[in-house]
């Protein structure tokens, strides 16, 4: 017997996994793109934030940046765990009979 709720609680995981890995593969790139633009100091970059925007403000600021953004990924991977357990608990129950359909 196939359950349509345990059916849309595992395609609801399966897609937060790719968002997991999605929201992965942009962390990476982000934090390359930070140590890249740290590392070579453009002018032109500090120029299009700001006057008054030093390279100590904007290091720190890539800082919170990407520890924000990691902390979202943290709380984002529980979420998909939770509902990856979760469906498999419903299927284990559709399977078993304990659910009523």
């Amino acid at each position: 017997m196939n359950d349509p709720f345990a059916t849309r609680v595992k395609a609801a995981a399966v897609a937060g996994w790719w968002t997991v890995l999605i929201a992965l593969v942009f962390a990476i790139v982000l934090w390359t793109v930070s140590r890249l633009i740290m590392a070579t100091r453009p002018a032109w970059f500090l120029s299009m934030c700001g006057p008054d925007i030093t390279w100590a403000q904007m290091q720190r600021l890539f800082l919170w940046v990407i520890t924000a953004f990691k902390l979202f990924l943290w709380l984002l991977v529980l979420a998909v765990i939770w509902l990856t357990l979760w469906g498999r608990q419903l299927q284990k129950r559709t399977l078993t009979g304990w659910c009523s359909s």
